[in-house]
């Protein structure tokens, strides 16, 4: 195939959203990346030939099976479950459950595409997958959790395995469901291997594991500053969320010295002019973990702090915006509004929460902004070194996993560099850079493998 065969961008998307009618968000993120690729691959004819991308987009399985379960009133009910593993051309499926009312085929299929290029960028030897179910445990009682996560995984233990595929937690799993997950895979394989990650520390989990998304998408943000000569120190953040990514965004800027203004859940956000500082973070996750409470109690308990129901943060002026929620949770009117209020860095901590006009916002004005498959690689690296730990039989020390931590996000922001510059201009274009950066490496080992 010659270079004038090839397809363009249109007829490419249009191809995408044929063969996968009525997923929105998984089109979206294929675009977002396809938007930067293409114009990458122009003239490199092996991609083209061996239809790389197209495979990439492609993943290798989608698995959907139903979840029965009885709860605590006797009723029998019925759920659905997924894993869609993406691509493991550099390392087994690695990538997180979610556990959501509004989780689809078509989410979990853009996460999934989106953890293929962000375990790329770690460095590390993991290829990209992501599962659920629409299950929410909001409400439930911890017999009735138990009993979902058990059935889940009785499906779910065929599909998955310490060199084959190691989910992890995400939205709606945390530590809790993940130890019931894992003792349904113990009693039915009688096997303890190093099959899931952000597991307890009693029983092969790691240290950090919890903090390294929200302090990885830090950072990611400090490292940006840096390059420019600036910092994070004295500035001020604006952050949605108020779950465990969004606490440990605020707590690292706290420790770098910066001031976190507002945090957020799906009922509105607070604003606290007086800052969110360490003692507020530790109330704020003790509540919302714990107590299961809203955000919008802390106004009753901080009273400089105002409430704005059904409304986001990213109207508060602040220097550094980090977006912690989920996804498309920033438009192109507020990176606009953002813009003009001079937020001068975006780092994401959630996946795909700015749409594409929103991305096109940020990249046109040329603010320093973090996508999230950089942004928000601290959480997977870290399970990646969980899986490492599982396997030799050790436990590294805190100090230790802070500085891979560390050095795996400088890592991330030094591919993005390399591939995101533009002669002649000093800005680096950090959505180009992680878009190619991520590509490179699994397109590489996908070639050296021939058609499979």
């Amino acid at each position: 195939m010659s270079v004038k065969d090839h397809v363009d961008i249109n007829q490419f998307m249009e191809g995408v959203k044929r063969r996968n009618p009525g997923q929105p968000e998984f089109a979206q993120a294929v675009q977002e990346v396809a938007e930067d690729i293409f114009d990458f691959i122009q003239d490199k004819e092996e991609y083209h030939e061996y239809q790389i991308l197209r495979r990439i987009a492609e993943p290798d399985r989608v698995i959907s099976f139903r979840v029965c379960w009885e709860d605590d009133q006797g009723n029998i009910r019925v759920q659905r479950g997924w894993r869609v593993q993406n691509n493991n051309a550099i390392g087994p499926y690695k990538g997180g459950i979610r556990f959501h009312a509004d989780v689809n085929e078509s989410v979990l299929k853009f996460l999934a595409f989106e953890q293929t290029f962000k375990n790329s960028l770690t460095g590390l030897a993991i290829g990209g997958a992501k599962g659920g179910a629409n299950f929410n445990p909001k409400g439930k009682s911890d017999h009735e959790v138990m009993r979902f996560c058990q059935s889940f995984m009785t499906e779910l233990y065929r599909h998955v395995g310490a060199d084959v595929d190691v989910p992890a937690g995400d939205i709606g799993v945390g530590a809790r469901e993940i130890g019931y997950m894992f003792g349904q895979y113990k009693r039915i394989t009688n096997q303890f291997t190093g099959v899931l990650t952000g597991k307890g520390l009693e029983f092969g989990g790691s240290l950090i594991r919890t903090e390294a998304t929200g302090y990885g998408a830090v950072y990611m943000l400090q490292e940006m500053l840096l390059r420019i000569g600036n910092s994070v120190e004295g500035k001020t953040a604006v952050i949605s969320g108020s779950g465990n990514v969004a606490t440990h965004a605020a707590e690292k800027i706290v420790q770098l010295g910066g001031k976190v203004l507002t945090m957020s859940d799906s009922g509105g956000f607070i604003h606290d002019p007086d800052g969110i500082d360490q003692e507020k973070i530790d109330w704020i996750k003790a509540h919302k973990t714990h107590r299961r409470g809203r955000i919008e109690e802390y106004v009753k308990e901080f009273k400089t702090a105002s409430f704005h129901a059904g409304e986001r943060p990213w109207g508060v002026k602040c220097d550094l915006a980090l977006p912690c929620a989920t996804q498309n949770e920033l438009d192109g009117h507020d990176a606009e509004v953002l813009i003009k209020n001079g937020c001068m860095g975006v780092s994401e901590g959630a996946n795909m929460p700015t749409n594409l006009d929103g991305v096109h916002k940020f990249k046109d004005a040329e603010v320093l902004y973090a996508p999230g498959k950089a942004a928000n690689a601290g959480g997977v690296a870290v399970s990646a070194l969980e899986m490492s730990q599982n396997s030799a039989r050790i436990s590294w020390t805190e100090d230790q996993l802070q500085t891979l931590l560390l050095d795996t996000m400088k890592g991330i922001h030094n591919r993005c560099v390399e591939y995101g510059g533009t002669p002649g201009s000093e800005h680096i274009d950090y959505v180009r850079g992680a878009n190619i950066a991520g590509f490179v490496k699994v397109a590489d080992a996908m070639l050296a493998y021939g058609v499979v």
